[in-house]
């Protein structure tokens, strides 16, 4: 499956690579990939292997689960997909609860208690869906990991879920996506190290320009 996302991604155009001239990120963090998971909803048979992909993942990992919740906006519509397929209820988190009519933050109906699973486009730093998994268990929801499109496996991100015991699995992630791009020529095999470089310590800018 991985390799299966990946392919899918890197061929409706979802990856951007430009090791040479950096994405800067709203975090500051200068990047030479850029993943916008977004398209994927416009490309129905691409469309098709997420949510089917995001199914099994919940069937596999998460039996139990009794509610989708996707975070808002990017996995709002995975989420309704999947929960389809299923025949689960599902809802979202909202970035900041309502200032009108009953103020909510989640939506959708979820009581105390309920196993619910996360439903992300993507994970970097995993600041975001943390945000989410903590308004889900003020609300009294047993929250029992996470399934996202991909991630960028990055330490900080990794050690952030770990210390608040969340679970995420990926369809894909940066290794992947960088090996497939290669194979398929989308960027050399020599920027894969410039890549590696940057996942493994973003603050440090010396893969730019060509630095090995």
């Amino acid at each position: 499956m991985e390799k299966l996302i990946a392919k899918d991604l890197l061929s409706i155009g979802a990856v951007f690579f430009r090791p040479e001239e950096p994405f800067t990120w709203a975090s500051g963090i200068k990047s030479p990939i850029y993943c916008d998971n977004r398209l994927t909803l416009t490309a129905p048979e691409v469309r098709t292997h997420i949510e089917e992909g995001i199914a099994q993942t919940i069937r596999t990992h998460y039996p139990q689960a009794e509610v989708l919740m996707g975070t808002a906006t990017a996995g709002i519509a995975h989420a309704a997909i999947t929960a389809h397929i299923l025949n689960l209820p599902m809802g979202y988190v909202r970035s900041g609860a309502k200032d009108h009519g009953r103020q909510n933050q989640i939506e959708g109906r979820l009581e105390k208690g309920q196993k619910v699973v996360v439903i992300e486009d993507l994970i970097s730093t995993a600041g975001s869906v943390l945000e989410v998994v903590n308004v889900l268990r003020a609300a009294g929801a047993e929250v029992l990991g996470v399934v996202s499109i991909f991630t960028y496996g990055m330490q900080k991100g990794l050690e952030r879920l770990a210390e608040a015991k969340v679970k995420n699995i990926s369809l894909t992630n940066f290794d992947v996506i960088a090996q497939v791009a290669a194979e398929e020529g989308y960027i050399k095999t020599e920027d894969i190290a410039r890549l590696m470089a940057f996942r493994a310590n973003p603050s440090d800018e010396s893969w730019i320009g060509g630095a090995k």
